[in-house]
Parts: C-alpha cells; sequence; structure tokens
C-alpha cells in the first residue's frame, strides 16, 4: 500500500483539526502517488530552550539532547551557545554577547556541577575540555567585536562539538536493555560514526544507539559487512528523500548467511520521557501521535528505516535520508515522526546529499568511529 494512501486513512482524525494539516497532507500526497518502500521517567535535561514553535533543525544538536544524561548545567551551556544562532542571523550582536557572557558565567561559577556527572576516571578529560570551551568562547567574543558572521558561526560550531564531547563523557552504561523479542538482533550500545562514499562526494552519519539501539545496529552492522558498498540509489526526490540499500535481485532486504532468512527489523521509536522506545507499532497506531520522539525528523539529512507501507516490522536494509526543512515538518505537525524510526542524522556533507540522483552509487560505507559499540 503506498504511503499517500496509508497517510489518507490514518491521519484523518487529524485533518479535521486542523487546515495546516489538510494543506502538509496535500504536498505530501502529490509527491508520493508512486508506491513506497518506507523506511516513563521525566528526563527534562534532554529538552531544548527552544519555543515549541521552534524545531531544532540542526543534527548534531539534536544528537546532543539525545544523550541520555542529567546535567543541566551542561544543558544550559549548550543551549546558551546554540541561542547564538538566532540573533547571528540578524547579525543582532548584542544579543550574540548576551548569549556569551551567559555561557562564561556557566562555566566560572557552576564548574562542580558540569563535573558532578563525570566518572572520576574521565575528569582530567573533562577538565580539558572545560579549559577548551572557557577559550573557545573568548574566541567567539573576539570575533563577536569584530563582527565577523562568518568567523561567529565557525567558532560557535567548533565549541558546541567540544560540548557535545563533554556531554557524551556524563554517560554510564546503557540507559534500558532491548526486548527480548528483538534481543537477537544486532545492537549498538552507543554511538558510531560511518563515512559514506558516493561518486558525488562523502558524508558522514552519526548513528544513535542510545535512541534506537536495534536500528542502528543493524544499520552499523551492515556497513561492517560491506552490504552498501558498490549500491545504488534507488530514490531521490527534491525536497523529500534520498533511498538506499535495496540489494541486487529479487530480495528487497539483508538475508542473514547465518539463517538465510530476511532479517526483519521493527519499527523503533523513542519518545521523550519515555525510558524504553515503542517497538513494532507506529505512535500514532498507538494513540500517541503527538508525541515527540528524541530523534525526530526537523534536521536535514535524518537517516531513518525504509519498510512496507503495511508492516510497522518489515524493514532491513534499505534507509532514506530526509530532506524536508523546518517549515514543512513543524513541531507537532511532523508527518513522519514516529511513523518511521529515526537513527542517526547526516552532519556532514549535506551538500553532496543535496546532489545524489537516483542510480548514483554509494562507493563505500565505513564505520570510523564507534565499532566496539556494536553487539
Amino acid at each position: 500500500m503506498g504511503l499517500s494512501k496509508i497517510l489518507k486513512l490514518d491521519w484523518c482524525k487529524r485533518l479535521v483539526k486542523t487546515s495546516l494539516l489538510a494543506l502538509l497532507l496535500v504536498t505530501l500526497s502529490v509527491g508520493l502517488s508512486a508506491a513506497w518502500w518506507d523506511g516513563g521517567n521525566n528526563q527534562p535535561a534532554r529538552e531544548s530552550r527552544l519555543a515549541g514553535g521552534n524545531a531544532i533543525t540542526d543534527g548534531k544538536a539534536l544528537l546532543r539532547y539525545a544523550l541520555p544524561i542529567d546535567n543541566q548545567s551542561v544543558r544550559d551551556l549548550q543551549a546558551s551557545l546554540e541561542d547564538i544562532d538566532i540573533p547571528l542571523r540578524a547579525k543582532r550582536w548584542s544579543g550574540i554577547s548576551r548569549d556569551i557572557t551567559q555561557a562564561s558565567f556557566i562555566l566560572s561559577n557552576r564548574s562542580d556541577q558540569l563535573l558532578a556527572n563525570i566518572p572520576d576516571a574521565r575528569k582530567p578529560e573533562a577538565e580539558a575540555l572545560i579549559s577548551q570551551i572557557d577559550q573557545g568562547i573568548a574566541s567567539i567574543r573576539t570575533a563577536v567585536e569584530a563582527q565577523d558572521k562568518d568567523k561567529t558561526n565557525q567558532l560557535q560550531e567548533e565549541v558546541l562539538d567540544k560540548v557535545g564531547e563533554l556531554e557524551e563523557l556524563m554517560v554510564e552504561g546503557f540507559p534500558f536493555e532491548v526486548p527480548s523479542e528483538y534481543s537477537n538482533l544486532p545492537q549498538l550500545k552507543g554511538r558510531a560514526t560511518v563515512e559514506m562514499a558516493t561518486n558525488k562526494g562523502n558524508l558522514t552519519v552519526v548513528v544513535d544507539g542510545y535512541s534506537a539501539p536495534v536500528n542502528a545496529g543493524n544499520f552499523v552492522d551492515l556497513v561492517q559487512r560491506g552490504f552498501y558498498d558498490g549500491m545504488e540509489i534507488t530514490r531521490a526526490e527534491d525536497y523529500f528523500v534520498v533511498q538506499a540499500g535495496d540489494p541486487p535481485g529479487p530480495e528487497e532486504g539483508f538475508i542473514d548467511p547465518d539463517t538465510g532468512e530476511y532479517r526483519a527489523i521493527p519499527l523503533e521509536v523513542l519518545v521523550k520521557g519515555d525510558e524504553l522506545p515503542v517497538y513494532g507499532i507506529t505512535l500514532e497506531d498507538a494513540g500517541r501521535y503527538l508525541d515527540t520522539p528524541v530523534l525526530p525528523f526537523s534536521a536535514y539529512g535524518a537517516v531513518a528505516l525504509a519498510r512496507p507501507g503495511d508492516d510497522a516490522n518489515g524493514g532491513s536494509s534499505q534507509f532514506f535520508f530526509f530532506k524536508f526543512d523546518n517549515e514543512v515538518t513543524p513541531p507537532g505537525y511532523n508527518l513522519m515522526d514516529g511513523r518511521y524510526s529515526v537513527f542517526g542524522y547526516v552532519v556532514e556533507g549535506k551538500d553532496v546529499l543535496d546532489k545524489l540522483e537516483k542510480s548514483d552509487i554509494i562507493e563505500s560505507a565505513k564505520v570510523v568511529t564507534g565499532a566496539e559499540n556494536l553487539l
């Protein structure tokens, strides 16, 4: 069953509630007339400071907020630095200065709190990162004083990468156990970075096992096997998706050589505030269509498992890069969230993703960090 038909059936309740959804549905239905192989406890420290009407559209920021940590000081530091984006677009230098001052205040007055969740063995590394962040903030201030927009943006990204490294040092162990019915599948107990070379250039994807260990583990396992090497892009649509992972021949997914069977991967969506992901059912079918996934489709380059439209547990090797932006997938109205499993984001090479067309080639895909997290 095509995705456009499913949307007409499944989203009728929401269509009567808002004309915006009706408009989005028409937009999606027109673009998807062909058959589609689609791919607890409150944790306030995972939340963004952004207002509900402002979706986070940066994959790196979403990955930072998705880390299973509970340290409000580092989240405040992160948010202060991310908030630079808004005044920077308008070159409101005084607003940027206030954000920098707030970040400096946190580093100076809450350093003990920043280190509170760091295991003793990692504290020297954390202290070095805090020093580098402090120096980076000083460099941002210099760029702001010179009213150098490009330099400010570059330094902001570099400092936020350091903040992300600091946050990763706070993670201890894995936050939950995968249900027994899926425990035989590969699992990524942490994160991995995959570099994908194509004939149009290279992409870097961060795969998040903390939020989707089975989907992430399946993808990383297939990368490790060389499954995607030399594979064609099977679908590429402007402002929608780039899809790959369909092997040559009659099979539509990965056949496990150990069992001789199709490896079926379940839908897996972790909702903010939940301890465990939702498995095997869409959030819509679970009556949770307004709940927000930890890994949403709001960022250009979200990577998700493709699946048959009528089988939530029918995914395998096919995946897609999502290309919609915030204007088409606003928070609370995103028609893709909860319907497909996002398991990572493109963090480098978004310009390459925009160039990919049907029949382009994934020349190779390699795990460059995090292979040890694959079970």
